[in-house]
């Protein structure tokens, strides 16, 4: 032993003395049922809300993912769909389309004013 050691020996001794005299042996409280429940319950809602911030975490780059292909495939069906009307115009046999009958519809009313 060192001589800091033998000169704080016997305050290290008796300081723990009066702290083992200090504390109770045996706990002298009753806790009830309520106190019980309420610290499960609040235990599982912290683990419910780490639980539902993980899972979020983890899906937003995945939900980011399905609307950008859904998004592609909408721009790539409305490409297509303009496509085809601009080939249905060009093609004087195919059925009318919708803007093939609105123009005739315009245009007959001005004939019938004209006459």
């Amino acid at each position: 032993m060192t001589r800091l050691t033998k000169r704080y020996d016997k305050f290290l001794l008796t300081g723990m003395l009066a702290v083992g005299a200090i504390l109770p042996l045996t706990a002298e409280a009753y806790v009830g049922p309520g106190a019980g429940l309420s610290l499960l319950t609040a235990l599982w809602g912290i683990i419910a809300a780490v639980g539902m911030a993980l899972f979020f975490v983890i899906m937003w780059p995945i939900r980011r993912m399905r609307r950008r292909r859904k998004a592609e495939a909408a721009a790539a069906a409305a490409g297509e769909s303009s496509t085809a009307q601009a080939r249905t115009a060009q093609d004087p046999e195919s059925p009318p389309t919708t803007t093939r009958v609105e123009q005739a519809q315009r245009e007959t009313p001005q004939a019938d004013q004209r006459s």
